[in-house]
């Protein structure tokens, strides 16, 4: 699944016009750039989901998608539901016998995506030791057990053990990369959360039934292209990659 429906909104005044999906970098929009990354790691079938200009992102893949995937498409012209509702609002779309690549439009990345499904897990979340002011916390098993924000000190968890663990830095504060892999068996726990949700919060509740895992890949290069002073840095991380 491509997380495709934001507005976009640090990316003005390109998104005034067009979706973020459609953002070109490097001569191709960017939901280009991480179809292509699907198609060589051999995914079939990409689930997108469409909020701001959906049409426009429609009307290109209708012409520009690669003719071996299936694409589907998942509208949430009527209401943005965020990352966790977006794939709850999806789950028709889907084959729940099998794994959810999931991928934010905006990450370029040298991200090996075929390690993910080497873990077994409920979800897998790609993470990295990197400059990031949001870590997620995982345990010596890489097990999700928190989130903390390293400017505030704000932490989230669901295991009372969590904080003074974090304190005598006994838990990997790891940043989390947009890309991961989530089980249909957690479709089922969705079932009590409203329609807009961010999934990072519903992981955090999630890790104290279901094992939610990482993956660390030690050099991993990423690129938010969130803003529009990165669309400079976003070509010239095209070019060395």
């Amino acid at each position: 699944m491509i997380f495709a429906a934001g507005l976009g909104t640090r990316l003005k005044p390109l998104t005034d016009s067009m979706p973020k999906a459609l953002v070109p970098v490097g001569g191709r929009p960017l939901i280009d750039h991480v179809l292509h990354k699907l198609e060589m790691t051999d995914v079939k079938k990409v689930v997108v989901n469409v909020h701001h200009f959906s049409s426009q992102i429609v009307d290109y893949l209708d012409r520009h998608a690669p003719a071996n995937i299936d694409i589907r498409i998942s509208d949430e012209s009527k209401q943005l539901l965020e990352t966790g509702g977006g794939i709850k609002k999806a789950r028709p779309l889907f084959d729940n016998s099998e794994p959810i690549l999931i991928h934010n439009v905006d990450i370029l990345s040298n991200a090996c995506l075929d390690s993910l499904y080497n873990v077994k897990a409920d979800a897998v979340l790609l993470v990295s030791d990197r400059l990031s002011s949001r870590r997620l916390l995982f345990d010596d098993e890489q097990r999700l057990v928190g989130w903390k924000n390293m400017i505030t000190g704000e932490m989230k968890s669901p295991f009372s053990w969590v904080k003074k663990a974090d304190d005598d830095n006994q838990l990997r504060r790891l940043a989390f990369s947009g890309i991961h892999l989530f089980s249909p068996t957690l479709f089922p726990l969705m079932d009590e959360w409203p329609e807009r949700f961010p999934i990072v919060d519903f992981y955090l509740k999630a890790c104290a039934q279901k094992e939610i895992k990482a993956v660390i890949q030690q050099d991993l290069r990423l690129l938010d292209v969130g803003k529009i002073d990165s669309l400079t840095q976003a070509e010239q991380f095209l070019i060395q990659s």
